[in-house]
């Protein structure tokens, strides 16, 4: 049986869209139906958190989510990806390499996921399980969900980090789920594997893919406009010495 978006503590952005906002990181996940698919974009910060995300887009949708979009390779976004071990998981190119089993990229997301206060076991059983990237996105990609819903995934970093995606739903209005590359909860966070001096042009590059009409879904806080995106682009180029 299927719910209202407001009865499981989603907001609804638009017709067959929809987002949360995680406890403990504020972190956003994302939802966008079709007839025949369910795209969920970013899983949580563990493998709990994804199986509550995944049982979520389930009484949302009345199907299992089939495609998992990955905005960027941060802990918070990816630990919960094996909860979607049945879906197609997505992600900027290069994001495979960082999941690799054994290799560093999951070290490093284990490590940073304790520094700031995930339970060990749960970082260390996320870390292990976490799903492979199959589908690389360079460039832009369609994505057809059914009925019509047809979503555009964009590679329109590096930024917040090296591996920056994008995922637009057009419509009335166009939805635009930014990760990192956007925040309103706070100050966007410059952690060692962002690259300042492109980031300001990856917000270009938002903006065109959405347009000045468009609800910007940031990976953490409030959804946002346009002039809140070139505000945040301005600030960031000024605060990394990016000239315009």
């Amino acid at each position: 049986m299927t719910v209202t978006w407001a009865e499981l503590g989603w907001e609804r952005l638009a017709d067959g869209v929809g987002r949360c906002r995680l406890p403990g990181w504020d972190c956003t996940a994302g939802l966008v139906l079709g007839t025949d698919a369910a795209l969920m974009v970013d899983a949580g910060s563990s493998l709990a958190e994804g199986a509550r995300l995944r049982e979520a887009a389930r009484r949302l949708a009345g199907r299992r989510v089939t495609h998992l979009a990955l905005t960027h390779p941060h802990f918070d976004h990816v630990f919960g990806a094996a909860a979607f071990r049945d879906a197609e998981v997505y992600g900027a190119t290069g994001t495979g390499a960082l999941f690799a089993p054994g290799g560093q990229g999951r070290r490093a997301l284990r490590a940073d996921a304790v520094a700031e206060g995930l339970d060990p076991g749960a970082a260390r059983e996320a870390a292990e399980a976490l799903s492979p990237v199959r589908h690389e996105v360079r460039g832009e990609q369609p994505l057809d969900l059914g009925g019509g819903r047809q979503v555009v995934l964009a590679d329109v970093g590096p930024g917040h980090t090296g591996h920056d995606l994008a995922v637009l739903v057009p419509g009335a209005p166009a939805v635009v789920f930014c990760g990192d590359l956007v925040e309103e909860s706070g100050e966007p966070q410059a952690g060692p594997d962002a690259v300042p001096e492109r980031w300001p042009a990856a917000l270009d590059r938002l903006l065109v893919l959405g347009g000045d009409d468009a609800l910007y879904v940031p990976g953490h806080g409030a959804v946002v406009d346009a002039a809140f995106v070139r505000a945040q682009r301005d600030a960031l180029a000024a605060r990394f010495g990016v000239s315009r």
